[in-house]
């Protein structure tokens, strides 16, 4: 019986008590009474009736006072308690019972309690420490592939056979973003995650080809067992892809070697198609276009060699028109040269550097040969460029080596600009003017610093960089500088690193459970933990979503196969083209500086629905954010469909006799963490947390299944509230 009932019955008999007796007593006195008997007793008792029951009542009340204050004490209390103690037992450990409030009796209970709970967690961390010791090797082995995946400069993508994702490192997230178009290029890039699918990137049937490939070379016995392919994206970018399977355990051995995933190392190879392309066309119009002129001359001089007794006049004529031909072709090669300069230079192996590693390495190479001390003056963050990294290290060191040996500064900084898709690199310093005379005898010099000697000059490595090397003074100042100018790469903003909470290491991109992983959508009837799930929150301009309040940042995390997966992460801030209620910026911290500008909700919404797809929407009172959605879907055509559930009313199934559900107390209940309260990512990020340390909670109160936790939830007083 529930608590409830329990307390209406004890009111029932409290009742019953009360009044019972007396009327019980009076019944009994009036049956056995003649008429005169009950005249008489009608006359004495009917005028003190109502103080009668006015005691009467104030008995009953009093009574009530004390049944509710010994039934939120002794029977809500030790059901609050025995909440408490599952949570000991299972989600949060750290959890003690209070031992402040109570009557004396529920406090030592609760006392011993917190005294076994103490015990318990100090032979749990005993037992947790062996396990440790003895797992040691297989995590080792584990951050050894993290370290080798994330470093790997190619990017690199392990799917199972159903072409889920369960592996990629961070070259593939860039490369993938790089590609995105369209609403996937909206806060989230291209939707490379754990679980998700391959074929949203590359053509299925490509894959099916490639992996059809393999299994008969497998079949026959063949060791080479590689496939390669060149496919397209939908935004038209050319993809080398080269797969290699992944074997089941153990079956090496065995005559029939059973594929269960596919390792793919993809190259975006647009670029170089395209300096292909012109190459080739500068071959072409090298070759047809002088192939007139050479057949010209070859005419005119096997001329003159057949007629050597010719007339002047007519020997001028031909030795004119060869001198014509001749310049005509040179001034093709010219032109050629000058509209195909890019494509035709010698192609060096290139890499993107930051030049902040880029300045630091030449600042520890000139001090440690030069004894020559060097400051940064000025940093700019996150620039890029293409670069190899040892030759422009290498030029600087020649260039700070020079400067030592004729004009001895004595100090040398460092200045790293940008405008536009320029950097601007430059080695400034103070004293003597050189000449630009003496410079230009520099950049002609093959490299030299000491015993080592460059096999190429200044200029040769500037032109393999497409860059320039100029010699400036600033009068002013009376300093001068070497200003080295390279192109930006373009995507350089993406090379920024990923955040991480404190505490954590190198961010995680597999998940290797997933090869046995049978995506089969979203049913009611699948197990919780079997689920893959969208954690979401908005902030917005206020809390009435009916009376024009709109939406200012939607913020969303992924959970697969009981994991939160932090890196991939949905964070997008929205202008609402409404100003900002001031009450709520302070609460939000978001500005409207910081929202003008930024993609309008139309824009944003089906880049959060192609994030959220296939999966369950968790939220925290999720009945507010949906609101916002639902309001959006005439106007943006975007509706969301999913099962959603709610850690609001997940929190009243599994702790009914909570006093509260609000999000930082169920935290607080659980042991988890809120970093970045009301910030929609960082909310998001700590529903997750919550709903994984719920999922337990619900098994043990017999809920299983997607359809059954949403059925418990709609049973809840909270599922009755409406925005």
């Amino acid at each position: 019986m529930q608590a409830r009932y329990r307390f209406a019955l004890a009111v029932l008999v409290l009742g019953a008590l009360v009044t019972g007796p007396f009327l019980l007593t009076s019944t009994l006195v009036w049956m056995k009474m003649d008429g005169s008997q009950r005249a008489l007793l009608k006359a004495l008792i009917v005028p003190h009736l109502p103080l009668g029951a006015l005691l009467t009542a104030m008995g009953f009340g009093l009574g009530l006072v004390v049944v509710r204050t010994l039934f939120r004490q002794y029977v809500q209390g030790l059901l609050q308690m025995a909440e408490h103690l599952r949570l000991m037992l299972g989600a949060n450990r750290n959890f003690r019972i209070t031992t402040e409030t109570g009557p004396p009796e529920v406090r030592q209970v609760a006392r011993a309690i917190n005294d076994l709970a103490q015990q318990r967690d100090a032979l749990m961390a005993d037992v947790e420490a062996q396990i440790a010791r003895a797992k040691a090797s297989v995590e080792e082995e584990k951050n050894r592939l993290a370290a080798l995946m994330s470093e790997l400069a190619q990017a690199v993508v392990v799917c199972n056979l159903d072409g889920r994702i369960l592996l990629y490192n961070n070259r593939a997230r860039l490369e993938f973003h790089a590609l995105a178009q369209g609403p996937t290029f909206v806060a989230s890039g291209a939707l490379i995650g754990l679980g998700r699918s391959i074929f949203s990137i590359i053509d299925k049937s490509r894959i099916a080809h490639a992996e059809e490939a393999i299994r008969q070379r497998l079949a026959r016995g063949l060791t080479a067992n590689v496939a390669n392919f060149i496919t397209t994206t939908a935004s038209g970018q050319f993809l080398r892809v080269q797969m290699v399977p992944v074997l089941a355990p153990g079956d090496q051995t065995g005559e029939a070697r059973i594929m269960s995933g596919y390792v793919l190392t993809v190259e975006n190879i647009t670029r170089s198609m395209e300096q292909e392309r012109v190459r080739n066309h500068a071959l072409v119009d090298l070759t047809e276009g002088n192939r007139g002129a050479l057949g010209n001359v070859r005419a005119a001089v096997e001329t003159l060699h057949d007629y050597p007794d010719m007339e002047p006049a007519e020997r001028e004529r031909f030795v004119r028109v060869i001198a014509e031909e001749v310049g005509r072709m040179s001034r093709q090669l010219e032109s050629t040269v000058q509209r195909f300069a890019d494509a035709i230079r010698i192609r060096w192996p290139l890499e993107e550097v930051s030049t902040e590693d880029l300045v630091k390495a030449a600042q520890r190479r000139i001090e440690a040969r030069f004894n020559l001390p060097s400051k940064i003056e000025v940093m700019e963050d996150n620039l890029w460029v293409r670069a190899d990294s040892f030759s422009l290290t290498f030029a600087m060191t020649f260039l700070a080596g020079r400067l030592v040996e004729h004009y001895q500064i004595r100090e040398l900084r460092f200045r790293v600009l940008s405008e536009g898709r320029l950097a601007y690199l430059d080695l400034l310093w103070s004293g003597q003017v050189m000449s630009s005379e003496t410079f230009y005898t520099w950049e002609q010099e093959n490299l030299q610093v000491g015993e080592e000697v460059a096999p190429m000059s200044l200029r040769e490595v500037l032109d393999r960089h497409g860059g320039e090397v100029w010699y400036q003074r600033e009068r002013a100042a009376h300093r001068a500088y070497f200003r080295f100018v390279l192109p930006v790469v373009q995507a350089a903003q993406e090379r920024a690193p990923l955040p991480l909470d404190a505490g954590q290491g190198r961010p995680e991109y597999y998940d290797f459970d997933l090869f046995k992983f049978q995506d089969t959508g979203v049913d009611l009837d699948r197990n919780l933990m079997e689920m893959s799930y969208t954690v979401f929150d908005t902030e917005t301009t206020g809390l009435e979503p009916a009376n024009g309040d709109e939406i200012i940042q939607i913020g969303a995390v992924r959970i697969v196969n009981g994991r939160l997966l932090r890196q991939e992460s949905f964070d997008q801030l929205v202008d609402p083209q409404r100003p900002l209620r001031p009450e709520g910026i302070p609460i939000h911290g978001i500005t409207e500086e910081m929202v003008r500008g930024q993609p309008v909700i139309g824009a944003v919404l089906p880049a959060f629905q192609a994030f959220c797809a296939d999966t369950v929407l968790v939220a925290h009172n999720a009945a507010f954010d949906l609101r916002f959605l639902q309001i959006k879907e005439a106007s943006t055509g975007i509706h969301f469909h999913q099962p959603v559930l709610d850690t609001l009313l997940l929190s009243a199934v599994i702790h009914p006799n909570q006093e509260s559900h609000r999000l930082e107390v169920i935290a607080e209940r659980l042991g988890v963490q809120i970093v970045g309260r009301h910030n929609a990512l960082g909310d998001a990020i700590a529903t997750g947390e919550i709903f994984l340390k719920m999922l337990p909670l619900l098994a043990e109160k017999g809920i299983h299944t997607l359809r059954q936790a949403l059925d418990a939830s709609q049973k809840t007083y909270f599922a009755r509230v409406k925005y």
